[in-house]
């Protein structure tokens, strides 16, 4: 059973969104754009920049996060890729409105037409969502304890990059338990994700990232230890 709440507190503003991008459509474009996502999604045809602009004032628009959930959710059911880019940004906007009890409906989301675009674009809400609830509560990342054993490969890449960006606030046993958790997986999307999140806390921490490449990281894949030492001296 989905975790979203019913749509008929949206209003209209899922249809100002798209009016407002059916108006920039360029047929042109699309074609290419499809083609970079290996023809899963249909697409208006508009550039990132240009998206963004034409609805920043609706984006800006305080939201509830019962608003915030059934608008991404109604702009996931539209068949444009756009629409859900929209949505990530609503999201990421007015993650501060959102709490660990929304989290479930998030993840359902990462399970709706997923591809790397717009499951990364999620996790960084995810991880903005956490990380000010570990403030408060610092059991609040078994949440993603949990994801990391879901049986969608998504949200398991989810688990692994909530992180991203955290610096001093990184959980250093979740990070490097995450990465030997998922180490024997064969799927380019999670052993790529492993050697991305290390990567991140590298900037911060790159010896405490060396040592463990060159100890319990030797079990990682060739993809994930070449991502994760980039940039990395010492690395054997």
């Amino acid at each position: 059973m989905s975790s979203f709440p019913s749509v008929d507190v949206v209003g209209d503003w899922p249809e100002q969104v798209r009016r407002r991008l059916l108006v920039l459509a360029n047929p042109q474009r699309a074609p290419a754009m499809r083609a970079y996502m290996r023809g899963q999604f249909a697409f208006f045809g508009i550039p990132t920049p240009t998206r963004r602009q034409a609805v920043a004032t609706l984006i800006r628009q305080r939201q509830t996060a019962g608003e915030l959930l059934a608008n991404a959710c109604a702009l996931w059911a539209m068949s444009e890729r756009e629409c859900q880019y929209v949505a990530v940004d609503l999201l990421a906007r007015q993650h501060r409105a959102l709490g660990m009890g929304d989290i479930p409906a998030i993840l359902d989301l990462v399970q709706i037409k997923p591809w790397w675009d717009s499951v990364d674009g999620l996790a960084g809400v995810v991880g903005d969502v956490v990380r000010s609830a570990c403030i408060a509560d610092v059991s609040a990342q078994q949440a993603m304890d949990a994801a990391l054993c879901h049986d969608n490969l998504w949200v398991r890449r989810i688990a692994m990059l909530h992180q991203l960006g955290w610096r001093g606030d990184t959980d250093c046993e979740r990070l490097f338990g995450y990465a030997l958790a998922l180490a024997s997986e064969a799927d380019f999307f999670i052993r790529k994700a492993i050697g991305w999140a290390l990567r991140d806390f590298a900037r911060h921490a790159p010896q405490a990232v060396v040592d463990f490449l060159n100890g319990a990281g030797r079990e990682l894949s060739p993809l994930s230890r070449r991502e994760a030492g980039k940039h990395l001296s010492g690395v054997l």
